[in-house]
């Protein structure tokens, strides 16, 4: 009798599927109410699974293709690649492939996909196990590794790679004692102050969460709210706030914080995470080019983008994207420099960040506004923080953070942050 086939693999399944089929973003499939149902471990594992397979899927297929002589469904073919790649990473063979067969369709015809799939996955546990290490670290797409060696240029293109494939470990920003927390969880403390966890469990079981000492976010994305340097008491708007990490980050410090993002269900999970922190702001749910208030002492925008800088957490962006939407991010991003700057003091100071790994959408867009706007100015002195490396800072005074930076400490997300005064 065949095995039935688990949950978190029918779910990777799925996920890859939407991914590479259609274009799907992971993080909108998993807000799915079907994938909601599922256990919080069978959750977890199915995401796991998808992510793994996404990031080694070039060497994945280079396997596949010695073994497959003819174009397969994308659902058989997701299923060998998942399958090739849990084998390649230690998986043990017989559930690994009884379990995979099960997924497939009852044979039908000459549609023998079990007989399939059982085959080429015992060969690959076979003969292509020890392969997977000699095989190149998987590429970029070329409509964004183009536009990357343009900027950065082949050797730091090919490091940027490497560490997407290295995956990343887990930040949590401490409201409390970071050293005290990492001592708790048995992580490290960052040279910026973020805290470290390698090989983290399930999030929601960490010692503290419930609590609301702290909250996940990559090292690279603390640093925006961080340079803002908020004082107890300032108004600041946080524009584009979700999924809220920041909003977090300014309310800790005793500012009167009002946070905006288009997305009514992105900012329930905004207000979530302010009660389980204990942490107070006021949320709107609107149009950042729309919003009106009296102006602000300070301001942080992390612009809508094309996320490129997210690989090495979201291996399914380059699956999912193809880069035509570039021109109207750069375009919005200039019109929202433009709009923060009317909602700004004068004197105050604008935050602007992209997690973008193109300098279109960060040292361009930083020297073009300073061509639009008379008087404003690129503060250089905000970036005297502890943990940041002079190397990271850029001609124009900004900061640009790559995923192949910090890599004896598992690297950190791309980011490009600038502090500008009004004047």
């Amino acid at each position: 009798m065949s095995p039935k086939p688990s949950p978190p693999r029918a779910a990777a399944v799925s996920l890859l599927d939407e991914i590479t089929g259609e274009g799907q973003l992971m993080s909108d499939l998993t807000e799915r109410r079907a994938f909601q149902r599922l256990a919080a471990q069978d959750r977890a594992a199915a995401q796991r699974l998808a992510t793994q397979t996404l990031r080694g899927l070039e060497r994945a297929d280079r396997i596949l293709d010695r073994h497959l002589r003819k174009r397969l469904p994308l659902g058989i073919k997701n299923i060998l690649r998942l399958g090739t790649v849990e084998l390649c990473l230690g998986g043990e063979a017989h559930g690994v492939v009884n379990e995979l067969v099960a997924l497939a369709p009852p044979p039908k015809g000459r549609g023998n996909y079990r007989g399939l799939i059982n085959a080429v996955l015992r060969k690959v546990a076979e003969e292509d196990v020890r392969r997977w290490n000699d095989l190149r670290i998987p590429r970029l797409p070329g409509w964004l590794r183009d536009p990357l060696v343009q900027a950065w240029g082949k050797g730091t293109v090919n490091a940027m790679e490497k560490a997407h494939f290295a995956g990343a470990p887990l930040d949590l920003t401490v409201k409390g004692d970071a050293e005290a927390l990492a001592a708790t969880l048995g992580g490290t403390v960052l040279p910026t102050g973020s805290v470290r966890i390698e090989n983290a469990g399930q999030v929601s079981l960490m010692e503290g969460y419930e609590q609301g000492d702290w909250w996940v976010q990559d090292a690279a994305a603390a640093l925006p709210a961080k340079l803002l340097a908020v004082q107890p008491g300032e108004r600041v708007l946080d524009l584009c706030a979700a999924p809220g990490g920041k909003t977090l980050q300014l309310a800790a410090t005793g500012a009167e914080v009002t946070a905006l993002d288009i997305s009514e269900r992105r900012m329930a999970r905004v207000q979530e995470n302010l009660d389980r922190t204990g942490l107070t702001a006021s949320l709107i749910t609107g149009d950042a080019l729309e919003h009106q208030a009296s102006p602000y002492d300070a301001i942080l925008l992390d612009a809508p983008c094309s996320a490129t800088g997210t690989i090495r957490r979201h291996p399914d962006l380059p699956f999912a994207k193809d880069g035509s939407e570039f021109g109207e991010l750069i375009g919005l991003q200039a019109q929202m420099i433009d709009h923060a700057m009317t909602l700004l003091k004068p004197g105050g100071r604008l935050v602007f960040c992209t997690c973008s790994l193109l300098p279109d959408e960060g040292e361009c867009q930083v020297e073009e506004a300073l061509q639009r706007h008379d008087g404003l100015t690129v503060d250089r002195t905000a970036l005297d923080h502890p943990g940041i490396d002079p190397k990271w800072i850029t001609e124009e005074g900004g900061l640009r953070l790559r995923p192949d930076y910090w890599p004896e400490l598992g690297g950190m997300d791309g980011f490009y942050i600038a502090v500008l005064r009004k004047p």
